[in-house]
């Protein structure tokens, strides 16, 4: 059943209510979230119930603090094509606002969850909070669930041994959106791949540049940043998919541009054996691996050397030669 997206919590339609929802903002639908969602999926096939998820739009950590800096793991439309693929038939874009901001805990739990959505189960994280100033959690969700008629279950954490180098304790390292971030602030490509179940992607709409790339031999398809989260700025092998699906690899920058002129942060893909207009298109690019730091070059000729340099360097990671 394709999935179905739902921009409200009140007035829906029978066939948007009474589902078994897997309850949270879900940014990045990392393997940690995949599980609570599984739960959420185990119910609703027992039930024969739709099975749901939430999120909030803006994410509620953007209507809190409007200044700070870009976080975010996934667009909405990124968000939607990864539940689809996991089996979920309803998505709850819940509009964050004064309202909800206001709610207690026992009041979100009441009017929206019970009321609006008409939930019959909610799965949720060990460390799941809610309601005003976050006092909800998981006891008082259990306790509202008995009184108002849906049942709850709880994922403990999940992850993977922490095994880096120094580490202390080899205990679990939860996966989590934090520990997303923080791999791909460190440049650590791989390891965010790992905790997502996928390379992390930006997706977006590629606009003109400088387009002093196809003067120097490598034409980019540049994308704005907006609220995604930076990754370490610098050159990545990358995989892009097409609003087609074709998906050809390349090399990436994304950084500022320190040699050719200071520009805020933005990727610029450079597709391997790829001559197409894509301007006006959106495309969604995958950070396979990172290559090396942004560096600034006295001049043109070592810059071309070096780019010629990471592009064989990304060839042996994503092919194409």
């Amino acid at each position: 059943m394709a999935l179905k997206i739902i921009h409200d919590w009140e007035g829906l339609a029978e066939g948007e209510r009474g589902a078994a929802l897997a309850f949270g903002n879900f940014d990045g639908v990392h393997q940690g979230h995949q599980a609570v969602i599984a739960d959420a999926l185990a119910v609703a096939r027992s039930r024969g119930i739709p099975p749901a998820v939430s999120t909030f739009e803006p994410h509620p950590r953007r209507w809190f603090q409007p200044d700070a800096e870009p976080f975010r793991l996934m667009s909405l439309g990124q968000q939607a094509r990864a539940l689809e693929v996991l089996g979920v038939e309803l998505f709850y874009v819940l509009p964050f606002g004064a309202e909800i901001a206001g709610m207690s805990d026992e009041a979100f739990a009441e009017v929206v969850l019970a009321g609006g959505l008409g939930v019959r189960h909610v799965a949720v994280g060990f460390d799941v909070t809610f309601g005003k100033g976050r006092t909800g959690d998981v006891a008082s969700l259990t306790r509202y669930g008995q009184r108002l008629g849906f049942t709850v279950s709880v994922r403990d954490q999940f992850g993977d041994a922490d095994l880096s180098p120094g580490a202390a304790d080899p205990g679990l390292e939860k996966y989590s959106s934090s520990a997303v971030r923080e791999a791909l602030k460190a440049g650590e490509a791989g390891k965010a791949a790992k905790i997502l179940g996928r390379p992390f992607a930006i997706e977006g709409e590629v606009v003109k540049g400088q387009q002093l790339g196809r003067t120097l031999g490598f034409p980019t398809a540049n994308v704005a940043l907006d609220d995604y989260v930076i990754p370490r700025l610098g050159v990545y092998a990358t995989l892009t998919r097409l609003p087609d699906g074709r998906v050809i690899p390349g090399a990436a920058n994304l950084g500022r541009n320190p040699t050719t002129g200071l520009v805020e942060p933005r990727l610029e893909v450079f597709l391997f054996e790829f001559d197409e207009d894509l301007y006006g298109q959106v495309i969604e690019t995958q950070l396979i691996h990172f290559i090396r730091p942004e560096l600034k070059f006295d001049a043109l000729e070592p810059m071309i050397a070096r780019m010629r340099e990471d592009c064989d360097e990304a060839r042996r990671w994503v092919g194409r030669g």
